[in-house]
């Protein structure tokens, strides 16, 4: 069932509140919130959060769960909230929150930054290079309300990112300080700022482990230097736990399912 947190207008304006969302009984229990982007964020703006519960999660009990923050989720996040119910049912993965981060449109204009955000510094694109800040903002931010709010198993925190998004999570597990225990990167991006994910690694009192997909058919630009990125640190950083791999007949966009299925199944393998 989805649960809406804030005063909403009873008043019905659009086909869309006459919607039966909760008879995609698929999608779970979600909850939704706004939050803001402290000034200084480039710009300060209103992020979208929304949250997937387990089955029958109970506020009153001390159970924490695994937690995984979605990238992108104005698309990523009902397709992985709906997935997520077939992969508890085939017990693949633990139960655990999903939370989902989206700008709330795909346009720039309307507030999606997504290319400064999730990015390192590049000298071919002016208007990257806000990675850090990001990480800030979610170590600082976002990761202790999500605390708060949710039955969140502080050790097990970790982060989905798809292309940039997927350079934001390699950032965030390199360079970072946002408390993760694990990202998965889906067809990371690094095609115009390989050159600074060459650099060495930020000590850490514990790294993220990573899992990276890079997929058969991805195309060329977005290949290429990941494939660069995997050859260049394949004989370093070996106390940094981390699997790469190929992923067979799927495409940019077509490997996020996999990814997140396979993502989970190696972070839990062995828990």
């Amino acid at each position: 069932m989805i649960w809406m947190i804030g005063v909403l207008n009873s008043s019905p304006i659009s086909a869309k509140d006459d919607i039966a969302w909760d008879k995609l009984q698929g999608l779970g229990e979600v909850e939704y919130f706004t939050i803001e982007q402290p000034q200084g964020y480039n710009p300060a703006k209103t992020l979208h959060i929304f949250a997937r519960l387990p089955d029958g999660y109970d506020r009153k009990k001390s159970t924490t769960y695994p937690t995984l923050y979605v990238l992108d989720a104005g698309t990523n996040f009902p397709l992985f909230a709906s997935y997520y119910t077939h992969l508890r049912l085939m017990e693949d993965i633990p139960e655990m929150i999903l939370i989902g981060i989206s700008y709330g449109s795909n346009s720039f204009a309307d507030g999606n930054t997504r290319g400064h955000d999730f990015t390192a510094p590049s000298q071919q694109s002016e208007h990257y290079g806000g990675a850090k800040v990001f990480d800030q903002f979610l170590a600082k931010t976002l990761m202790p309300e999500i605390e708060k709010k949710y039955a969140v198993n502080k050790k097990k925190q970790m982060l989905f990112g798809q292309s940039l998004g997927g350079q934001f999570a390699l950032f965030s597990a390199m360079y970072g300080n946002a408390p993760f225990y694990a990202v998965i990167a889906s067809n990371p991006a690094f095609h115009r700022n390989l050159n600074f994910f060459e650099q060495p690694l930020k000590k850490r009192v514990a790294r993220p482990k990573a899992y990276i997909i890079s997929a058969e058919f991805d195309a060329e630009r977005f290949r290429t230097p990941a494939r660069k990125w995997q050859k260049h640190w394949s004989d370093q950083a070996s106390d940094w736990e981390r699997k790469f791999q190929i992923l067979p007949n799927h495409n940019h966009l077509s490997a996020n399912p996999e990814a997140f299925r396979r993502g989970l199944k190696w972070i839990f393998q062995n828990e």
